[in-house]
């Protein structure tokens, strides 16, 4: 059987319209401050403008963003995408995503982060598919994003008065939060981006010896926008598509 073509890179996409709910210090909107535990994230912007606040081993920053500015970071590094006026984003991920359900840690405060079911309640979100109205999903997404706001507001004054230093309590939480899943991600990443890997390796190898081999194996894929509303994310509503997200 014939494998189409892995979505370069063995990356993942998705369209993002940052929320426009506002917060105390972001009266246009703000999404959740997380970090994602293995995967690099970058911002394509648009449309609109905004900025992505980032808290990591650097300290924190806050870097615009309009259109044709790309932002982006990797593991370890809390985010926040603030709405500054219509702001629109491509999202793009390494690991084929392992996506928000998967390998993001969402600044809660110290104490949900050290219970993982209590961090679980908090992190999920009601399910259309059981009957869940998107008024009942939207109230959810914003309590969710109001929580992670509450801890990351601790962490940037820890940050300002210790140090980065101060984020390791919370990196040691994420690993033991994520830990019973990496089995799960290590099969999405040996299929996406290993394999994808193992076929430039080939190639270079076959066109280093002057043969096309490889070239035969070039397929087509196409992949279309999943159907319905979009999706509450992290930070914003998102469209995203089957094989790359």
């Amino acid at each position: 059987m014939t494998r189409e073509p892995v979505f370069p890179g063995g990356t993942s996409v998705s369209h993002l319209r940052v929320y426009d709910w506002p917060a105390p210090d972001a009266p246009q909107g703000s999404g959740s401050p997380h970090l994602h535990t293995t995967s690099t994230k970058a911002y394509v912007t648009l449309a609109g403008r905004g900025q992505v606040e980032t808290l990591g081993p650097e300290g924190h920053a806050v870097h615009d963003l309009a259109p044709g500015r790309i932002v982006w970071f990797g593991p370890g590094v809390i985010h926040r995408a603030v709405n500054l006026g219509g702001l629109e984003v491509l999202v793009t991920m390494s690991n084929a995503g392992l996506p928000e359900p998967g390998d993001a840690v969402i600044t809660f405060p110290t104490e949900v982060l050290a219970d993982p079911d209590r961090y679980a309640r908090a992190a999920a979100l009601p399910r259309p598919d059981d009957g869940a109205t998107d008024a009942e999903v939207a109230t959810a997404a914003r309590a969710r994003r109001d929580l992670a706001l509450e801890g990351y507001a601790a962490l940037r004054d820890a940050v300002g008065q210790h140090g980065p230093d101060a984020l390791q309590p919370l990196y040691d939480a994420a690993a033991r939060l994520v830990a019973p899943r990496t089995a799960r991600w290590r099969e999405t990443w040996e299929g996406s981006v290993v394999h994808a890997a193992g076929q430039t390796d080939a190639a270079l190898e076959a066109l280093a010896d002057a043969s096309p081999v490889t070239l035969d194996g070039g397929r087509v894929a196409v992949a279309e926008a999943n159907d319905g509303p979009r999706r509450y994310g992290m930070c914003g509503r998102l469209r995203t598509w089957p094989q790359t997200a």
